[in-house]
């Protein structure tokens, strides 16, 4: 009987990168990168052509739950106690 050869450690690799992840961006919407679905509050799916979506996070949005770039006209901005808050528009 021949002596066994030495098991090799297997090669270390770096972690996959997950799958799902939300970004927030500074004074901007969120990133949603991944196979995540969006719904409704009455639990509908919300259409989805993307990977990556942008969620309007300011609330001024004309395209809800996505974003259309409003922040940056209203002035919205992430830092903590200076959120400006969009007029009421509906």
């Amino acid at each position: 009987m021949q002596p066994a050869e030495p098991i090799e450690p297997a090669e270390r690799t770096e972690p996959a990168e997950p799958r799902n992840v939300l970004v927030a961006c500074p004074d901007g919407p969120f990133l949603l990168r991944g196979d995540v679905e969006i719904v409704t509050p009455d639990g509908e799916p919300v259409p989805r052509r993307r990977k990556t979506v942008a969620l309007c996070r300011c609330g001024a949005s004309s395209i809800k739950p996505y974003c259309d770039g409003t922040h940056k006209l209203i002035g919205f901005s992430t830092a903590v106690g200076t959120a400006e808050q969009p007029s009421s528009t509906a």
